[in-house]
């Protein structure tokens, strides 16, 4: 087996392909679809997102430092592109691709009614990096789509069609080939991971009692 040597590039793939919604007062709020993004931290709950200098959205993040993270679906695919490649200095994003406001819990920004999961961020640090800045930031609550809870409370996550990018395409996720710890699972009765086995990188938020808000 041979392998070429190539330049220095971004080939971290596949990656999330998420809508971030921001917005200042008495403003139309903005959406701008982000591939720079990921979990940094599990206690406290906190990503980043990396956003190029020149878009529209980086100066109304930087001074609210609020946004919202929304997952991205493949009924969404359009809109996830669309906002991709649009200003918002010459769109209102929302109506254009027919999305909703979602009025938010923590945050002014609003989130996006459509997604399954509204993840509603504020910011802690800016970093400067090159062609972009990372926005270091605290989830301070999360959303989900109820009608993906089955009837035990438990959310189904990868039921709701999620996608990912890909070296500049939108593929749907597939099938499933194995769980956290199934490694080291003991083979005998049900499959739970070892007790050695490392917590799982992926932390859940907690599901809390609060007063549903409408989509505006």
């Amino acid at each position: 087996m041979s392998k070429e040597v190539w330049q220095p590039g971004n080939m971290l793939y596949p990656i999330p392909a998420v809508m971030v919604s921001c917005g200042r007062k008495d403003e139309k709020p903005n959406i701008i679809t982000v591939a720079w993004a990921g979990n940094i931290c599990s206690s406290p709950a906190m990503l980043s997102i990396s956003v190029r200098k020149d878009r529209f959205s980086h100066s109304i993040i930087k001074d609210t430092g609020e946004f919202v993270v929304n997952l991205t679906s493949a009924e969404l695919a359009r809109a996830t592109d669309w906002c991709g490649v649009r200003s918002g200095r010459d769109y209102d994003k929302f109506r254009e691709m027919k999305l909703t406001p979602q009025e938010s819990q923590k945050v002014s920004a609003p989130g996006i009614a459509e997604s399954p999961v509204n993840i509603e961020c504020k910011v802690k640090q800016v970093l400067e990096l090159g062609s972009h800045d990372m926005f270091v930031a605290e989830v301070v609550c999360v959303t989900v789509d109820d009608k993906y809870l089955d009837e035990k409370g438990r959310f189904d996550l990868n039921g709701a069609d999620l996608i990912a990018y890909s070296h500049g395409e939108y593929f749907k996720l597939g099938k499933k080939v194995g769980k956290f710890g199934y490694s080291v699972a003991k083979k005998q009765g049900k499959h739970k991971p070892d007790k050695k086995a490392k917590h799982s990188p992926e932390t859940g938020s907690k599901r809390v009692k609060a007063k549903k808000k409408k989509s505006k």
